[in-house]
């Protein structure tokens, strides 16, 4: 199986990225997780986008606030898909935001929402399990789970309802 890469633009963006970093665990999916910086460290960004592929990695996850040009920069570097994860932290995520899916045509960076790690995480899955059939597996049995547990939570409101 092909290796994630989950990359932070900051040590600080941690507490929202270990959300993804335990969704990728819990499908086994194996995945590494770097500190770098566009801008403060932007050869070792680039070098290790173009060296990606061959390092055994299928996805590149980037989790950056502020100017947010983390996933672009590794974008540019590679033909893995990218994930841009937007992380809060001035006018709430918007400009990490907006800098994160704002792409040039030819640099595509999929891009979720602020804060927005789990998800990050399915889509990288998601991304993997095309070629990967035990994972596309445990993807399907994740939906049914969710499906009984939105299921019981309705069964439990229509008795609430009920007993008014």
């Amino acid at each position: 199986m092909k290796k994630v890469a989950v990359i932070m633009g900051s040590d600080s963006d941690f507490p929202v990225v270990k959300s993804c970093l335990s969704e990728l665990k819990a499908y086994g999916v194996p995945f590494e997780a770097r500190v770098m910086s566009a801008h403060r460290t932007p050869a070792l960004a680039a070098e290790f986008a173009a060296n990606a592929k061959e390092n055994g990695f299928g996805v590149i996850i980037c989790a950056a606030g502020m100017a947010a040009h983390l996933a672009g920069v590794i974008a540019g570097h590679t033909t893995l898909p990218v994930i841009g994860i937007p992380m809060k932290s001035t006018f709430e995520g918007l400009d990490a935001l907006l800098a994160t899916v704002q792409m040039p045509s030819g640099i595509p960076v999929a891009t979720v929402a602020v804060n927005g790690a789990k998800n990050a995480a399915l889509l990288a899955i998601e991304m993997l399990a095309l070629s990967d059939e035990a994972l596309s597996a445990k993807l399907e049995q994740a939906k049914k789970d969710m499906i009984d547990g939105v299921a019981a939570k309705d069964k439990a409101i229509q008795e609430q309802i009920a007993a008014l």
